[in-house]
């Protein structure tokens, strides 16, 4: 399976938010329980060095020349590797980085035959945290416009690789400044910055397949369960 990270969680309170991303005033946000792929997702974007915004983006990345914005539904992840210069996402890495704010994820685990279970993962402490993300802006012939992104993936740390391949990257605390600065545009400089979260500051637990459909966003989603 190719794609990473195609949900997660943002329950976190929005005042708890405001000092871990310099943000300017408390967001308005409900919890969700099971973020899903086309769906507006909670990004913080530069204003200037000493502050940010929280904005909603829709999830999956449309390039600016996209012909039909549909594209980007095949557009949720970008493989760190390869983001700086594919033509997909090299404009909104050079020019248009994000935060995708979180506070866990989900993957499932094969288990046997088609049997896949979904596990939960999250910091060890349940703090939030950060994707490493990227934006773009896209503009219809009718004027209409849609503001989308994508989620920035590695390769897995150990306890991630237990499951997958590859992991969503997530930036740690001190590395927020440096992904959000508009000044920066060397790609050399950012590199560095998408590879594998520590293992030892992350936990995962299986939990029920209730998270299986998208329309279930509730918070038994993230409940632990014995297998």
């Amino acid at each position: 399976m190719v794609v990473m990270c195609g949900r997660f969680t943002l329950r976190t309170p929005a005042a708890e938010l405001v000092d871990l991303f310099r943000l300017l005033q408390v967001p308005e946000l409900q919890p969700r329980y099971n973020i899903a792929p086309t769906q507006p997702v909670a990004a913080v974007k530069a204003i200037d060095s000493a502050a940010n915004e929280l904005t909603f983006l829709q999830w999956g990345l449309i390039p600016s020349w996209a012909k039909d914005p549909k594209i980007g539904s095949r557009m949720i992840n970008a493989r760190g590797e390869t983001a700086a210069s594919k033509p997909s996402f090299r404009a909104a890495f050079k020019r248009r980085r994000c935060l995708i704010a979180a506070d866990g994820f989900y993957e499932w685990q094969k288990m046997g035959g088609r049997i896949k279970q979904p596990v939960y993962i999250t910091m060890k402490n349940e703090e939030p945290f950060a994707f490493a993300g990227l934006w773009e802006h896209w503009e219809a012939a009718d004027g209409s416009a849609i503001d989308s992104c994508t989620i920035i993936t590695t390769a897995a740390n150990p306890l991630l690789a237990e499951i997958h391949d590859r992991m969503p990257v997530i930036l740690p605390e001190d590395a927020y400044g440096r992904w959000l600065d508009p000044q920066q545009e060397n790609k050399d400089a950012l590199q560095p910055l998408l590879k594998p979260y520590p293992s030892d500051e992350m936990k995962m637990s299986p939990i029920s397949t209730l998270v299986n459909n998208p329309r279930n966003d509730v918070a038994e989603c993230v409940e632990a369960i014995e297998i």
